[in-house]
């Protein structure tokens, strides 16, 4: 049994939709970052501030781990870090499992910067949903979820 052809194309469309909405998406995401970044200290790279997210939902982790989560190479974590280091934002503490080991986490200037500088993001788009219903949030919270590949 085939496909109907008009139903088809209007899959495809309602698909090249969905792409042109999940783009927009992003590229505002990224605007945002951008800006929290600036705010969260305008010396360091965007990157950095990509680390100091991660960390600020994660935890402590190593530099190897942070590189991979992040898609970043290790050479630039590790210049990032240093960098966040300096600036007294993160803080490196022996690994209790591998003595030889480290990990990073976050300082307590770390964690109030950063919770400072994703009070913009957040608000951005906790006013653009301002208005929906309870009924409206869940069912776009779960279709999300669903489409980031993130059980039910």
């Amino acid at each position: 049994m085939s496909e109907n052809p008009v139903k088809a194309k209007d899959r495809e469309t309602l698909e090249l939709a969905l792409g042109e909405q999940i783009h927009a998406l992003i590229s505002a995401s990224h605007a945002l970052n951008v800006r929290s970044a600036e705010r969260f200290d305008a010396t360091l790279q965007p990157a950095a501030f990509h680390l100091v997210r991660w960390l600020y939902s994660y935890g402590p982790t190593s530099a190897a781990a942070l590189a991979e989560a992040t898609a970043m190479d290790r050479s630039s974590v590790s210049r990032l870090i240093k960098q966040l280091e300096k600036a007294g934002y993160v803080s490196k503490e022996p690994d209790p499992e591998d003595r030889r080991g480290v990990l990073l986490s976050l300082t307590e200037l770390g964690q109030q910067s950063t919770v400072s500088a994703l009070k913009e993001k957040e608000s951005t788009f906790y006013e653009r949903i301002s208005r929906w219903n309870e009924e409206e949030l869940e069912r776009f919270t779960t279709m999300l979820r669903q489409f980031n590949g993130f059980n039910v």
